[in-house]
């Protein structure tokens, strides 16, 4: 078992930035994939970015490129998520999600409880 929290969320305006970080306890965290999800009213959870145990990423959604990096740090248990350039349609709940077997959009053994980040025009 491991339980993620998540933190940095918030209201932003457009062209602003935010960092996401999640903080996981219990099993060892760094035999885990890590990844960010987000999930808009109305809309499905959508897969945003994931990084490997020992730091591979995949972050290739359009809408992710050039913008947001996910990047982990083994020694805190934690994982980021540094959202640059926000826009009005970047407003959603962002999950963190760990997964001992799976990597990417498929992953989810384990979620944390979510983190607003609001984008304003």
């Amino acid at each position: 078992q491991v339980q993620l929290v998540e933190s940095g969320g918030g209201l932003v305006q457009a062209g602003g930035s935010l960092r996401l970080s999640c903080a996981a306890s219990g099993r060892t965290f760094s035999v885990y994939a890590m990844g960010w999800f987000r999930q808009a009213p109305g809309k499905e959870r959508e897969f945003v970015a994931a990084v490997t145990r020992i730091g591979v990423m995949k972050n290739d959604a359009d809408f992710v490129k050039g913008r947001f990096t996910i990047s982990r740090d083994n020694a805190k248990n934690t994982v980021y998520l540094q959202m640059n350039s926000l826009k009005p349609e970047d407003t959603a709940v962002y999950y963190c999600a760990a997964d001992g077997q799976r990597f990417g959009p498929q992953m989810g053994a384990y979620w944390g409880q979510g983190t607003q980040v609001t984008v304003s025009s």
